[in-house]
């Protein structure tokens, strides 16, 4: 099976087995300088990713800092144009013209980012900011204010006591949940949560996460949720796809994933958090050196010279995107009968 039929589509199609989003071949380069007279170069900042979100479903976005992940977020927000790739939003596809219109489709899928504050304009009071959005698409300003004042109290901020304040009145968990209000206040059947927790400190992420669950529960809504924190994903996601350099290395079911990771570098991210726990300290990083250059993409996989299986046809084949295990998807020739490597 293609990589592209593989991950962009569910064992099954039609009904509620329809993904509620399908993400096929997404690429996006950014052109840097080359030199005075040297050819102009790209960073290949996303490279061919694909993925399916179910419908209900909360997937879980991995990585190192510099990965992809943001960038894909924006892309399928389309905050940022793609170069190449296609989005279908519950079988319609998303595009300028035709099929799921823009619009519509910015009203469905909402995102919330990690800096809660830069996401909120300062003049406004939080029940402005809240009820501004259905306003604009075409709700009466009466029962957007409604709307959002509903909304405030839901989130744990009552509306007598923080509809009249300003964004630098409140905490950055309380600017958050205002944000995640906002977002809610479209009525979205996708939310795109950015690093949407990881500037809180824990106790107030916790609370913001068990409220993510209960909003989810309530609104059948269904969460890309991006974050570096392994352990918040194994709490919120029910799949986990781990990206590296622009691409998408290993996908499956968080327990899965967690129990028995197949890629090294998963592996390593997994090693990396039990590195605070005295009992299972280490006295080697289990991870070292940098992601290479995105400009100069290293042929074969693009783990090789990280890792340490690595092996001469690592750095002569990118592996085979390939099932692992049920629902559990891999690139990586460790493992693969084949692959020439020696440790099938």
């Amino acid at each position: 099976m293609s990589r592209l039929a593989a991950l962009a589509q569910p064992p099954d199609r039609g009904g509620p087995a329809q993904p509620l989003l399908s993400v096929s071949g997404l690429r996006k380069r950014y052109a840097i300088r080359g030199g005075l007279f040297g050819p102009r170069r790209h960073v290949h900042a996303v490279d061919g990713v694909s993925f399916y979100v179910a419908k209900g479903e909360t997937l879980g976005v991995v990585g190192e800092s510099g990965c992809g992940k943001s960038t894909t977020a924006r892309l399928i927000a389309r905050l940022v144009a793609a170069d190449a790739g296609e989005l279908v939003f519950d079988g319609e596809a998303v595009a300028e013209s035709g099929g799921l219109a823009l619009r519509e489709y910015r009203r469905v899928l909402q995102m919330v980012f990690q800096d809660s504050f830069a996401s909120l304009n300062p003049r406004m009071t939080v029940l402005d900011a809240v009820a501004y959005g259905p306003t604009v698409h075409g709700l009466s300003r009466a029962a957007a204010r409604d709307r959002a004042a509903n909304l405030l109290g839901r989130v744990g901020l009552g509306p007598a006591l923080f509809a009249s304040r300003r964004p630098h009145e409140l905490s950055g968990g309380q600017r958050q949940r205002v944000n995640i209000a906002r977002a809610l206040a479209f009525e979205p059947r996708l939310l795109v949560l950015d690093e949407a927790v990881s500037a809180l400190d824990k106790s107030v992420q916790a609370q913001v996460l068990n409220l993510l669950q209960a909003l989810k529960a309530e609104h059948g809504l269904t969460y890309l949720f991006i974050s570096h924190d392994l352990h918040v994903v194994r709490y919120l996601a029910d799949r986990v796809l781990v990206m590296y350099l622009g691409i998408v290395v290993e996908l499956g079911p968080v327990e899965a994933l967690f129990a028995a990771p197949r890629h090294p570098y998963t592996q390593a991210l997994l090693a990396a958090t039990t590195a605070g726990d005295p009992a299972r300290r280490r006295e080697h990083a289990p991870l070292g050196g940098d992601p290479p250059d995105p400009v100069d993409i290293p042929n074969g996989c693009r783990f090789h010279d990280r890792c340490p299986h690595a092996e001469p046809v690592c750095s002569a084949q990118r592996p085979a995107w390939r099932e692992a295990a049920a629902g559990h998807w891999v690139e990586c020739h460790l493992g693969d009968p084949a692959s020439s490597h020696s440790q099938v």
